[in-house]
């Protein structure tokens, strides 16, 4: 194989699990040019990332929703020339696209929508395995050694100075330690209580002496002031103050990371900072840090099916049950 092209899935925390397999596909074929075709808020993930040679922008709800910008994307993908296609999440308009482009071997994972448009179809695991296992799978069955389960992102020289930037004019001065929280989270379900995080934030200050650091996305700015309100230690807020890889280099700067199960969560293990990962609704078996660093998962079982998808619960129990002073223990084993 010469031109390979990934077909990479949609979120954050699943791009950086599909990091371990591409690195498994450059090392198995080191001579080949790795294309990865992604949406684009997983961009920035990809950037900078030395198995990556081409990233290809896909958008089906915008910029492609439309049949002349599909078959834009079609004619573009034929004149590249690529040999095979791994489709890492099966897809039937995907997939059908690829078939389109004339891609002579493309393989994926054996399905019933879109099975029938790949000329190698990989047997699905009998137990479903952690995600970055689920991708790593692949390379395994095209007899590459994929040892590695580790994800990784790179931070640049001038992310690192953007993220100085922000801190010094936030407050946070030249080598004043500091602890991340992320309170924010893509459903409501798998968010810890605001409230918790606000007595969590004054306790990392009284016992550890720490800087209390807010991140999250712009929609996240009421939540940062809710927490931000409820502190007798004023928190530094940066909601919505930074792009994903300046966001990554003040999580390197942290000295610890408190997080709900996200794709900024991820985003903190990739870079080897200490991880506290508060998970409810959601598997740690499937989808909890994978980095290098050091991660501390913590979950409490309360007799529900995991994972849970029932966004009309009332109650998010399973969140709620784990208390300040978990986190706190957590944060004491990996601080010390």
């Amino acid at each position: 194989m010469k031109r390979i092209l990934v077909v990479n899935v949609n979120w954050l925390g699943d791009t950086l699990f599909a990091g371990p397999f591409i690195k498994a596909l450059k090392s198995g074929y080191p001579a080949a040019s790795v294309a990865v075709l992604t949406h684009p808020r997983c961009r920035e993930i990809l950037e900078g990332n030395p198995c990556v040679d081409e990233i290809i922008a896909y958008d089906e709800k915008k910029e492609h929703a439309s049949l002349s910008a599909r078959l834009s994307l079609i004619f573009k993908l034929r004149k590249k020339g690529f040999d095979a296609v791994f489709i890492l999440r099966p897809s039937f308009s995907r997939s059908l696209i690829l078939f389109l482009s004339g891609i002579p071997e493309r393989i994926g994972y054996e399905n019933k929508k879109s099975g029938f448009l790949l000329t190698r179809k990989i047997p699905l695991p009998a137990k479903e395995p952690h995600k970055a296992d689920y991708f790593l799978n692949m390379a395994k069955s095209m007899g590459i050694d994929a040892a590695d389960t580790n994800y990784e992102l790179r931070v640049s020289g001038e992310d690192a100075e953007k993220a100085d930037k922000i801190l010094r004019g936030s407050g946070v001065r030249e080598g004043e330690g500091f602890a991340v929280i992320n309170a924010g989270g893509n459903w409501d379900l798998k968010r810890w209580p605001f409230e918790n995080f606000a007595r969590l934030g004054d306790e990392i200050v009284d016992r550890f002496g720490l800087r209390v650091v807010l991140t999250g996305a712009k929609k996240d700015i009421e939540l940062a002031g809710r927490i931000k309100g409820l502190m007798r230690n004023a928190p530094v807020a940066l909601c919505g103050a930074t792009d994903l890889k300046t966001l990554a280099a003040i999580f390197k700067k942290a000295r610890c990371v408190i997080s709900n199960d996200s794709g900024p969560m991820h985003i903190a293990a990739a870079v080897k900072t200490p991880v506290v990962a508060l998970f409810g609704p959601t598997s740690a078996f499937m989808t909890g840090p994978r980095g290098a660093g050091v991660s501390r998962v913590l979950w409490k079982d309360v007799g529900c099916e995991i994972p849970c998808y029932k966004l009309s619960c009332l109650d998010n129990k399973c969140m709620k049950a784990i208390s300040v002073s978990d986190v706190i223990e957590a944060l004491t084993g990996i601080l010390s």
